[in-house]
């Protein structure tokens, strides 16, 4: 199902792709002058979605229903570092946990995608998945916010995105299910209150896991700020979050019976990570406008999600639900200029899920 709004009485001219001599740079003197602003203001426009997007998301009963003088109490500095220290001290032992669950999950992969199973090092990746898991809580227990985090730990989840997919991009699934075991094995160990607060966190590194937020800022530093791509991306990341629920509701509609490998799409654990999923397909095309390339849908996140998807139980016509639903929501909440400069990513992204692709039946 190709995304097109060519019948529509809104229209949006279709520019080609930017073909840029350089490789993407401005002029030297361009670039000194706008590259540190732009990598602070995608950071920035980022980091200041999380602890309103999260604590404005319905909860269960038992998390809304909590007394603020319980919330108070959690939140103060002695018991955050008492929440810090709870974790720290079931980090190896969830951490173990953790690469069992991913090992029964993906251990088939490695011999169906003909991945090197060198590159798959469990002691190698729960070590590096510890340490980031250690940063944050020592944030945390500092009392710092979510929005600070993403600044703090932003470079140290880059580095180890970039550690994995070196060599090949495929690697950084396992990382990613290591990672995301590991937190919900922490989360079962707090209380209600304890997870309410650490849950804005536990974000700010799922979504620094999953998505090349770093990449994406490498990026933009090699555009003026009055980049056409600049400007659309900062118009769509602010809004990232908003969209993506939009996005997993509308798909739920669709789709009331679904049932994945962890429940069914209405599930909280479901329904978080899929709006995860909605942003990070938004974010692989921000940065495939930066770029002016779509090499980062064909190189990382097409092979990771035929990896992942099907053991997730996650079927194609739902990617094609959810990448339909992602290009109406761009097109209400954008300015058509802004959605002129994503729209041909978007239709090459939403071709490559197509049903032509996959040959699912009608």
């Amino acid at each position: 199902m190709t995304y097109s709004i060519a019948s529509t009485e809104r229209s949006v001219s279709e520019p080609t792709p930017r073909q840029r001599s350089t490789g993407g740079k401005p002029p030297n003197s361009s670039k000194s002058d706008s590259s540190t602003s732009n990598v602070h203001s995608l950071a920035v426009l980022w980091a200041r979605k999380y602890y309103t997007a999260v604590t404005n998301q319905d909860q269960d009963e038992s998390v809304s229903s909590l007394a603020a003088a319980d919330l108070k109490e959690t939140a103060s500095l002695e018991a955050r570092k008492s929440t810090a220290e709870k974790m720290m001290q079931k980090l190896n032992f969830a951490s173990a946990q953790a690469w069992s669950l991913t090992e029964t999950l993906l251990s088939e992969e490695i011999r169906r995608h003909g991945i090197n199973p060198e590159l798959v090092n469990p002691l190698e990746i729960a070590a590096d998945t510890r340490y980031l898991f250690q940063k944050t809580a020592n944030a945390y227990a500092q009392r710092a916010t979510p929005r600070r985090l993403s600044v703090i730990v932003g470079k140290d989840f880059g580095k180890v995105r970039q550690k994995y997919t070196s060599v090949d991009r495929r690697a950084i699934g396992f990382v990613s299910m290591q990672f995301h075991y590991t937190g919900q094995k922490l989360l079962d160990w707090l209380s209600p209150a304890e997870q309410k607060l650490w849950l804005p966190y536990l974000k700010v590194m799922d979504d620094h896991m999953y998505m090349p937020l770093q990449a994406a800022y490498d990026a933009a530093a090699n555009h003026p700020y009055n980049s056409p791509a600049l400007l659309a991306v900062q118009s769509l990341l602010p809004i990232s979050t908003k969209l993506a629920i939009s996005v997993c509701q509308q798909v739920c509609r669709q789709n009331p019976n679904y049932e994945t490998y962890s429940g069914s799409l209405m599930s909280k654990t479901v329904r978080i990570a899929s709006i995860r999923d909605v942003e990070m397909f938004q974010v692989y095309l921000c940065l495939c406008v930066l770029e002016d390339d779509i090499r980062a849908v064909q190189r990382e996140l097409f092979p990771l999600c035929v990896m992942l998807y099907p053991r997730l139980r996650v079927g194609w016509r739902l990617v094609q639900d959810m990448l339909k639903a992602i290009g109406w929501e761009m097109y209400n909440r954008l300015p058509p200029e802004n959605m002129a400069t994503f729209l041909p990513y978007l239709r090459t992204l939403t071709e490559m899920f197509s049903c032509d692709v996959f040959q699912e039946p009608e």
